[in-house]
């Protein structure tokens, strides 16, 4: 005669091979789905989800729509003592680029007049980040900008309104040094190279002057 704790163990390991089959059923039904993806992939019948060109946030230039002035013809440049510059920290990082450019200019010759921080163009207390070196230049100092700007590379180049034959050199995030000095490529008899895609000055509306930086 079965006993009834016999019958309840074999309640107990039915239902237990009961579970056991659902979980082998998942794990098949998973394996199949995984196997024929794979197969989907190495026929080409879809792409691999890994395949796909990443995609990164476009860089934002902020000279993309200011003009650069071309030089008069046969414009020479400007012996080093001759430049006035003045240097601005617009990293957004609190870096000392201001006195490392400092340091580098003087000892090339440059005359630097301040050293600080970047304007506060938007009024918002914090100096304003560039993410491109710039030089700043009225109309009597086209060719004291080109000097300076064959010490950088690449940097922008901006006219404003200023009468002074003064550049303003903002140092923006994309800084990592300076043009060896080797590589700068100026002669004092030979003339300066205007810049590609450059405008005649007379068409250009020079840029207001930004808010006066802080010391620094």
């Amino acid at each position: 005669m079965t006993t009834r704790p016999d019958t309840a163990r074999a309640e107990r390991r039915r239902r237990m091979h009961e579970r056991q089959a659902v979980v082998f059923g998942l794990l098949i039904a998973a394996l199949a789905v995984v196997g024929l993806g794979a197969l989907a992939v190495y026929t080409g019948a879809i792409d691999a989800p890994f395949d796909r060109p990443l995609s990164s946030p476009e860089a934002v230039d902020d000279l993309a729509d200011v003009e650069v002035p071309c030089l008069a013809e046969g414009t020479l440049p400007v012996a080093a003592g001759q430049v006035q510059v003045n240097i601005y920290n617009a990293s957004g990082t609190d870096e000392p680029l201001g006195r490392l450019n400092r340091d580098i200019l003087e000892s090339r010759g440059f005359t630097i007049l301040t050293t600080g921080n970047a304007p506060d163009v938007d009024g918002d207390g914090d100096p304003d980040a560039m993410t491109r070196t710039q030089i700043h230049f009225g109309l009597t100092s086209v060719a004291q900008a080109y000097t300076l700007a064959a010490h950088y590379e690449n940097p922008g180049l901006v006219l404003d309104v200023r009468e002074a034959a003064t550049v303003d050199l903002y140092v923006g995030a994309d800084f990592e040094n300076v043009v060896d000095p080797e590589l700068v490529g100026l002669s004092g008899d030979v003339p300066l190279e205007s810049r590609p895609g450059c405008v005649p000055i007379e068409q250009i509306t020079p840029r207001p002057l930004p808010v006066p930086a802080t010391e620094g």
